[in-house]
């Protein structure tokens, strides 16, 4: 039996535009599970990432809960919501957002004195997550602006898993890069999920959706289905046909 990581019941966004009401997610009961390997997928303007966002609480529902453990972080306040993103969650964006002031080392470090003040430990972390990534000790002395935007992505992905997090999100980590190096950030993210780490991923790329164990199509701000592809293994002809099939029937 999994164990859940987490919960929604009723889940509901909705924005005002231009005096009438947008209904972006429509009472989702969902459960997020610990260990999975989570795939958000959906045409554009679907819900996907508002839904990634409320399930990190990066944003608040309109109305319904969402459960984190034992915690109802729907209930939670500003600051309650950023000390719970901070010392739970790990977030990987299509815009990577690395100061450009600080080495890429020194980027992480950041990170991880937010919630830790024990610099030598956090210096051990990164290097050990730096070479599970091939991110080089020469790279990690250079400024953001003098690496490649797949080396970026992949700092960005040590500096989301630097706090040891529950959950790694990422929405559409590989949108901005070329073809290796998104390969090279799927294999990165693939290789963390093998060892235990729980990720929870908006993308439209089937190539990155490949990699995901469990596959949840949103259409309209409702949850239309999903699809369970199991383990991932490299160039699985069944596991392509199986979650195209799936894809077709949503309407992809």
């Amino acid at each position: 039996m999994k164990e859940a990581l987490i919960k929604t019941e009723r889940l509901s966004k909705s924005f005002s535009n231009g005096g009438a009401m947008q209904h972006v997610l429509k009472n989702i009961d969902l459960t997020i599970y610990k260990g999975d390997f989570t795939v958000i997928m959906g045409a554009s303007g679907a819900g996907k990432s508002t839904l990634l966002y409320a399930l990190s609480g990066m944003d608040t529902p309109t109305l319904g809960k969402i459960t984190v453990g034992e915690a109802d972080i729907s209930d939670f306040n500003s600051d309650q919501l950023a000390v719970f993103r901070k010392e739970h969650c790990g977030f990987v964006f299509q815009q990577i957002y690395l100061l450009d002031t600080m080495s890429v080392l020194d980027n992480v470090l950041a990170a991880g004195l937010l919630v830790s003040s024990e610099k030598k430990a956090l210096v051990s972390r990164a290097k050990e997550l730096f070479a599970a990534v091939g991110i080089s000790e020469e790279t990690q002395r250079k400024f953001p602006t003098q690496i490649s935007g797949g080396e970026a992505q992949r700092v960005g992905i040590v500096r989301a898993l630097i706090n040891s997090p529950e959950i790694l999100f990422a929405d559409e980590p590989t949108g901005a890069l070329n073809s290796k190096s998104g390969l090279d950030v799927l294999d990165t993210l693939t290789r963390f999920h093998e060892a235990g780490q729980s990720v929870v991923m908006v993308t439209h790329d089937m190539r990155s959706a490949r990699r995901g164990n469990r596959i949840l199509y949103i259409q309209d701000g409702v949850v239309m289905g999903e699809c369970d592809l199991g383990k991932y293994k490299a160039n699985d002809k069944a596991r392509h046909e199986k979650l195209s099939a799936f894809l077709v029937e949503m309407g992809w």
